[in-house]
């Protein structure tokens, strides 16, 4: 069982910060990780590594720094870790980054050999798009199970996976042939700590590097100027004003004072007399 995961080095959200003189992010300062997705992602390829044997793969698209991302991932058990970087993918869109994306597996493919399931968080947390996953396997021609919150099945002798994902009006249960495209929950699993051999496999193996020249990427499809996607206008939400706390002697007494204070507000809105 081969295992291709792609994931992302993204800033960490919790410490990102807003200016709203220029609605833009202040990044000076916030440390880079793991699409917090995409952990979950190396999870289940090395936990399915560890049961039905095989390797797994990473591959990163980013800047030189993205390579703690990779290290990280070869701690948590991956075997081998590909960086896609190159100027030409400069301003990549979605579109752009599936296809450098889809482009640089094609050389994992001749150096590792066939991929039985390719893996990615549901989305990137600084985009959001969930965009470049399906992407990358509409490329493939694969099947694309998303929202995966469950792997009830592996069959690595008839070569297929059983999964429960997330729909709208609940959950449901599919079945796919491998090889198979999975993007992932974070309630897909709960993340390992890294054991010692895994550090230490991590902090020996290099990390490779593809680029266009060393693979078969068309610069014509890649970077700012190829990509369809175009920002119009960026901007932040204004700032929450602080809330008013309702006091009373009871239920009744705090629930009439709320009933007093959005009676106007619905009677604008036409819903009451």
């Amino acid at each position: 069982m081969h295992s291709l995961v792609f994931i992302k080095q993204v800033p960490d959200a919790a410490q990102v910060r807003v200016d709203y003189e220029t609605g833009t992010l202040i990044r000076e300062g916030v440390p880079a990780i793991i699409n917090p997705f995409d952990k979950h992602a190396i999870e289940a390829a090395v936990r399915i590594k560890n049961e039905f044997g095989g390797k797994v793969s990473v591959v990163c698209m980013g800047p030189p720094m993205a390579e703690d991302a990779l290290k990280e991932a070869m701690a948590m058990g991956a075997d081998n870790a590909y960086l896609l970087s190159d100027r030409i993918f400069a301003g990549s869109d979605t579109l752009a980054t599936s296809y450098a994306l889809w482009a640089g597996a094609q050389k994992i493919i001749q150096e590792e050999g066939p991929v039985d399931l390719f893996w990615a968080g549901k989305q990137a947390i600084d985009g959001d798009t969930a965009q470049t996953g399906p992407g990358i396997a509409t490329r493939f021609n694969i099947p694309l199970i998303t929202y995966v919150v469950d792997i009830k099945k592996v069959d690595p002798e008839n070569k297929t996976i059983e999964v429960v994902r997330l729909v709208e009006s609940g959950q449901e249960v599919m079945e796919a042939p491998m090889p198979c495209f999975l993007t992932v929950e974070e309630e897909l699993n709960t993340l390992s700590y890294a054991p010692l051999p895994y550090l230490i496999r991590a902090a020996k193996t290099p990390v490779k590097l593809l680029n266009s020249s060393n693979t078969e990427i068309d610069a014509s499809q890649c970077g700012l100027k190829n990509s369809p996607t175009k920002v119009k206008k960026a901007f932040t939400p204004p700032k929450r004003e602080r809330g008013e706390m309702l006091e009373g002697d009871s239920l009744d007494a705090i629930l009439n004072t709320l009933y007093e204070k959005i009676t106007p507000v619905l009677k604008q809105m036409g819903k009451v007399q």
